[in-house]
């Protein structure tokens, strides 16, 4: 099966969703097809409790905003990148609420957080389902223009259609697989952005929704793109210690409004650990808590806001304090439990902040990105921001792009991605594999690792990539098969951009090598793989 749009959109969070109206409204009789894994509402953007970043307020400045950001981003945020998006942010969000978003205001005011690493209140938020309420209001804008843009939901993507033109790598759409009714789709776009969002599923301990395999990474890097600064990934201190229970994330905006870490015996852990003390930034947050816990022995520390007052809890944080309380947890009389858990990876796709890759026509969004905004640390709420001010971008650049662009009808698809699409097979192999690689990450590639640890992981992760190709190419498709390919791919960049930088900065700790090396003060490229014609 065949299908044509203009624009083909991989990916339903934030990024994809502002992309796809953004070029809609610059190219009113542009079709635009969104592919979806699952429903819409299943993204990263859909749990983003805290908010989005921007100055807002009189008080603050953008040289602030800026200096916060590079500083949390330990010398490798790129200060171009950063300023055009920081200085963007106010006009980004009047969009959003042109959209629909409904963010929480006091007085008339929209009413500013302040979250970790943050000199001053600039966190834009709606309640503590932030995310959520963006999402709500971009599908529902999306979904108004049905002449427009088309949503394929339940369908995954198994690899970019590329082909040759001179000297140039062309990015043609995408070969789409939908496990119901097993039905494979090539779609031939001139122009495709990739918005897959995250890869937290990598580590066996996470806060992402179960869709974040890293599947855009993985796409791209085997299509040919460089990937950047891999090993850079996120660990959100605070994560509701539940055991049997869905990973629950609890914001960091709890601390901004008051919140102490203890440890179980009831000291406080961010003392002297840093100036900012439970509001320093996310990495130092995570090596305390880490620190804590291997040294008490320990399973958890304590978040305590409970001397706050009850109702102002409840209303500032309802969604946080609903779902504590459905795990036995009631926040507003007694501290609850949690744990560092993965979170966002700082690292991505090689592209620049107008969403171009090495491949032309394909342009990229978001988490799934690597813009230089982040560097080795991401300021809190400035990943919402960057997704949205560079899907604008990205879609000003793009249609530009499609202006002088065209796919050739002759453009075929490769056979052997499609062989063998008829009978699913081999579920629980493939379960095991995925608890192994997943265990492996969080035991051997987390907070704080060891050259030892990272060429074990290495060795581990790379035998399950080669046994699920092997799989891959000679069993029928699956979404778990698909997952595990993709998952093993992203695990495997992540340990090599590891083992590179021999040294300790922003998210990467090496216990071998504690400080930073300025030798190291630049990205860690791993270029694409090399590709044949389609």
């Amino acid at each position: 099966m065949e299908q044509r749009y203009d624009f083909l959109v991989i990916g339903s969070g934030i990024a994809g969703l502002f992309y796809a109206l953004k070029v809609t409204s610059l190219r009113p009789d542009a079709r635009v097809a969104i592919i979806t894994k699952k429903g819409e509402r299943n993204t990263s953007t859909n749990r983003a409790q805290g908010g989005i970043a921007a100055v807002l307020a009189q008080t603050d400045s953008f040289e602030a905003h800026i200096e916060d950001t590079l500083r949390t981003g330990g010398g490798l945020c790129h200060r171009d990148v950063v300023e055009r998006i920081v200085r963007d942010a106010p006009a980004v969000i009047d969009e959003l609420v042109e959209y629909g978003a409904n963010f929480t205001r006091v007085d008339g005011d929209y009413d500013l957080g302040r979250e970790g690493g943050h000199s001053e209140n600039r966190v834009l938020h709606a309640a503590d389902f932030t995310g959520r309420e963006i999402e709500r209001a971009l599908l529902a804008a999306c979904r108004a223009r049905p002449n427009n843009i088309h949503i394929y939901r339940d369908h995954i993507v198994l690899d970019l259609i590329t082909f040759r033109s001179g000297d140039d790598t062309i990015c043609g759409g995408a070969f789409v697989f939908s496990e119901k009714g097993r039905v494979f789709t090539s779609f031939y776009a001139p122009v495709t952005m990739l918005a897959t969002g995250g890869m937290g599923q990598v580590y066996y301990h996470n806060t992402n929704p179960k869709i974040a395999t890293g599947d855009g990474v993985a796409i791209a890097y085997r299509a040919g793109v460089s990937v950047a600064n891999m090993e850079f990934v996120q660990f959100h201190p605070t994560c509701l210690y539940s055991p049997g229970r869905w990973p629950f994330l609890i914001s960091e905006a709890v601390r901004g409004e008051g919140a102490r870490l203890k440890s179980v015996d009831g000291r406080f852990i961010m003392e002297g650990a840093h100036e900012l003390k439970d509001l320093a930034p996310r990495d130092v947050v995570a090596r305390a808590i880490d620190k804590e816990l291997k040294e008490s022995g320990e399973e958890y520390v304590l978040l305590d806001i409970s001397h706050r007052d009850k109702e102002f809890i409840k209303k500032r944080f309802p969604n946080i304090y609903r779902q504590c309380k459905k795990r036995g947890f009631n926040m507003a009389e007694r501290p609850i439990p949690v744990v560092p858990a993965a979170h966002y990876a700082c690292g991505g796709v090689l592209s620049s902040l107008h969403g171009e890759t090495e491949v032309r026509g394909l342009f990229t969004s978001g988490e799934v990105a690597m813009t230089g905004m982040h560097g080795a640390n991401r300021l809190a709420s400035n990943s919402l921001l960057e997704a949205v001010v560079m899907a604008k971008l990205a879609a000003e650049t793009s249609c530009e792009f499609l202006d002088d662009s065209s796919l050739p009808e002759s453009v075929k698809v490769n056979s052997l991605l499609y062989s063998s699409l008829e009978y699913p097979k081999g579920r629980i192999l493939i379960a095991h594999d995925r608890r192994v690689l997943s265990r492996v990450m969080s035991d051997f590639v987390g907070i704080v690792r060891s050259e030892e640890l990272l060429n074990l992981a290495l060795d581990k992760v790379n035998a399950i990539r080669l046994a699920i190709e092997q799989y891959y190419l000679a069993t029928p498709a699956t979404y778990a098969v698909v997952e595990l390919r993709n998952m093993a791919t992203v695990a495997e960049l992540i340990v090599r951009s590891a083992i590179r930088r021999k040294e300790s900065r922003g998210l990467h700790h090496m216990r071998e090598y504690p400080d930073r090396d300025d030798k190291y003060l630049n990205d860690t490229i791993i270029k694409g793989l090399p590709r044949g014609d389609q």
